[in-house]
């Protein structure tokens, strides 16, 4: 079955250590993308998202600015985010491997998401909806954002892991 995600009920949210101690967590407010389920035989099923990286926001509208520029999404130069699975594993219940191509800045790794299906609901309006949540870590070095400074009592400002939770409401188009 063919889905496309529900932005105003989805979110593709992050968090990242700041100064060693504290975790910072952001989101992007303009999200997109399709899926295909299938509950018969899940390597069958697919998803491509992507989120508009000008629409980061963190809280702080100097640090968005920041996160914007070049040192990190560079997001003038390269204003989508995208990731595109290349494979649906079950696991058991409702817990899934979703692995998949995911590209920041123009460069593209493969990154693996645990993900839990949430099932299947009609809206009053009679569509079909499904959700899911996706959770996983990447390194943002390795999509070439490395900037950083070095603290006087040791660390970094940022760290490189970036936590990752995707929560997605799609309806279903048939």
């Amino acid at each position: 079955m063919a889905w496309e995600i529900d932005a105003a009920h989805s979110q593709a949210t992050f968090a990242v250590k700041h100064m060693m101690i504290s975790t910072v967590k952001g989101h992007f407010n303009v999200l997109s993308g399709s899926l295909h389920i299938d509950e018969q035989n899940p390597a069958n099923s697919w998803v491509e998202a992507q989120v508009e990286a000008a629409s980061i926001d963190t809280r702080d509208a100097t640090r968005d600015g920041h996160l914007r520029s070049p040192d990190f999404f560079d997001a003038e130069k390269y204003p989508a985010i995208t990731f595109k699975s290349t494979k649906v594993e079950h696991v058991e219940g409702d817990e899934y491997k979703v692995t998949g191509d995911l590209t920041i800045r123009n460069v593209t790794k493969p990154v693996v998401l645990k993900a839990e299906y949430t099932g299947q609901s009609k809206d009053p309006w009679g569509n079909t909806r499904a959700g899911l949540t996706a959770t996983g870590k990447i390194d943002r070095t390795e999509f070439g954002m490395t900037f950083n400074t070095a603290l006087e009592t040791g660390g970094v400002m940022v760290s490189n892991d970036v936590k990752v939770e995707i929560d997605l409401e799609a309806v279903n188009k048939g």
